[in-house]
């Protein structure tokens, strides 16, 4: 089978974000855990119910029925799940690799998860089908934000609410970009440097594949959010009791390069010391926002914007 990132696929796909998604993400899929640390214990457990109590507040009692858009591996929904925030759910991609790992994550941890593909824009699910509709770093892959938020709305009971988090604001987002450049320019052309070439320096086959990846990536990231801009979307779509929050000013400052760098050397060079600096360094900068700078730093400076709502 040909590999799906060459060729004419990619080809077609610079001008469809849509297949670009499908490309990108059916690539990424089985390797997707791994390259961004996603995993399915307490850590990840912690973070997920965080993201989601920072903008929807604490949960009393699990929702019933939930839906995950651009589920990905299933790494929002799976963990919010564990955290007792949803009884059952589904998981829903436009990648039918992702869903196909979403699914096999969930029956791994023995959840009550069903995994179909589909299209934000375009939910296969009747009027008032769930309880909870949540995505995570989904909406800015999405061509037409406010027609998928219409659709969320449509698909959720009254009352039912959706939480999306992880999303990029427009400054931070720029930051984050010009940051990952000059790091994978600097690690990329060090590792080649004859002292350091044997232990540091990717294959080359793993330089072409970042390259290629980097290619669709320019094409499946349609979108910046500012928090103002993005709740307006949000109740012209006819959502009520619409919130945002943003978080990861410095956090995404060190997170970024850290990852950029990680994906420019050897797998398996930098060890468990350095996967334990930089989650640490990461937890450290973490509470500085969320505890100092979020109380004294304009909202729209910070990386990501989480956003929630309810159906009338």
């Amino acid at each position: 089978m040909d590999d799906p990132v060459v060729g004419d696929p990619i080809t077609r796909a610079m001008s469809d974000p849509k297949l670009a998604n499908v490309l990108y993400h059916d690539w990424e899929a089985s390797t997707y855990d791994e390259k961004w640390n996603i995993s399915y214990d307490q850590r990840c457990i912690d973070y997920a119910r965080g993201r989601f109590e920072h903008v929807a507040g604490v949960v009393k009692e699990p929702y019933g029925r939930a839906l995950e858009l651009g589920s990905g591996t299933g790494f929002f929904l799976l963990n919010l799940m564990q955290a007792t925030v949803a009884k059952s759910g589904v998981v829903t991609d436009i990648s039918p690799g992702m869903v196909d790992v979403a699914v096999r994550n969930g029956r791994r941890l023995g959840l009550e998860v069903n995994g179909q593909v589909a299209d934000a824009e375009q939910l296969p699910f009747p009027d008032e089908s769930f309880d909870l509709v949540v995505g995570h770093a989904v909406l800015h892959h999405l061509p037409n934000v406010e027609l998928a938020m219409r659709e969320v709305l449509r698909v959720l009971k009254p009352g039912g609410r959706f939480v999306f988090c992880g999303e990029p604001t427009k400054y931070g987002d720029v930051v984050a970009r010009r940051l990952s450049r000059l790091t994978w320019w600097g690690a990329s052309r060090a590792t080649q440097l004859p002292i350091l070439r044997d232990r540091w320096a990717r294959p080359a086959d793993g330089l072409a594949q970042s390259s290629a990846e980097a290619k669709l990536e320019a094409v499946v990231d349609l979108h910046t959010f500012d928090p103002d801009q993005l709740a307006r979307l949000c109740l012209r779509a006819g959502a009520v009791d619409v919130k945002t929050v943003t978080e990861e000013l410095t956090a995404s400052w060190f997170g970024w390069p850290v990852r950029t760098f990680e994906a420019a050397v050897k797998p398996g060079a930098l060890g468990w010391n350095w996967a334990k600096f930089a989650y640490r360094s990461w937890l450290g900068l973490s509470w500085l926002d969320a505890h100092i700078l979020e109380k004294v730093i304009p909202d729209e400076l910070f990386y990501n914007v989480c956003v929630t709502g309810t159906r009338a």
